[in-house]
């Protein structure tokens, strides 16, 4: 029996491109592609960190400054007033229509709930505090306690530390594959919360239960505890 679910926050619980669609009007037509190359960039960067050991790492805000002038330079976006909206805009990202229903529910179950994110801790206080989420959460633990980020096997420990409940009698959800991929390795029951309904990736659907949206996991585990 699952007696604990472990969310990642970035793409699972939170709309990463939203940043980016509120200000459409100030940048190319193109946007959704740029938004995708700042996320893609974000995510190279956390890994090249990791792989260069501990005295390179940059907490994941400078590593999402860093990003985003990336590609803005790469599309010639010089405004400063846009890189400083959208950077404002990301500490309070909005939480995707499932997230918030579906915490209520697991806590109404009793279950323990958390956050596992690359997010430092202050971009985590700011976005669960935006989403308005804080109270379903027994825990938001961010990898600057250890300095390494996912899919490191060591980040996902941090869940079994924090909450005191086994790997394998927790439940891990996340939207991206690679994170899916890390917490299954770690010996987490996973799902695979396939928003885009991507083609599977790593064996994940060997490894993890794939689920289209929250509402699913929900139902899931209503009738699990029902069984």
């Amino acid at each position: 029996m699952i007696e604990a679910v472990v969310f990642d926050a970035y793409g699972t619980l939170l709309d990463v491109h939203a940043a980016m669609q509120r200000h459409a009007g100030e940048l190319p037509p193109d946007w959704e592609r740029i938004s995708t190359e700042w996320r893609t960039k974000q995510l190279e960067y956390t890994w090249i960190t990791t792989l260069t050991g501990p005295s390179h790492y940059r907490d994941f805000w400078t590593i999402t400054e860093a990003s985003l002038d990336y590609v803005l330079q790469r599309h010639r976006v010089t405004d400063p007033a846009v890189r400083a909206a959208l950077l404002e805009t990301y500490r309070e990202l909005p939480a995707f229509p499932d997230a918030k229903p579906t915490l209520a529910t697991l806590r109404s179950m009793g279950l323990k709930t958390a956050i596992l994110s690359n997010g430092e801790p202050k971009m985590m206080e700011a976005a669960v505090g935006a989403a308005g989420i804080g109270g379903l959460l027994d825990a938001v633990i961010s990898v600057d306690l250890i300095k390494t980020y996912k899919p490191s096997t060591t980040v996902y420990a941090l869940a079994e530390r924090t909450l005191g409940v086994a790997a394998s009698q927790t439940g891990f959800v996340s939207s991206n594959a690679w994170d899916a991929q890390g917490a299954a390795v770690a010996g987490f029951q996973v799902f695979w919360c396939n928003r885009g309904g991507n083609p599977a990736e790593y064996g994940l659907e060997h490894r993890a239960t794939v689920i289209d949206s929250l509402a699913d996991l929900e139902a899931m585990l209503a009738k699990e505890a029902q069984a």
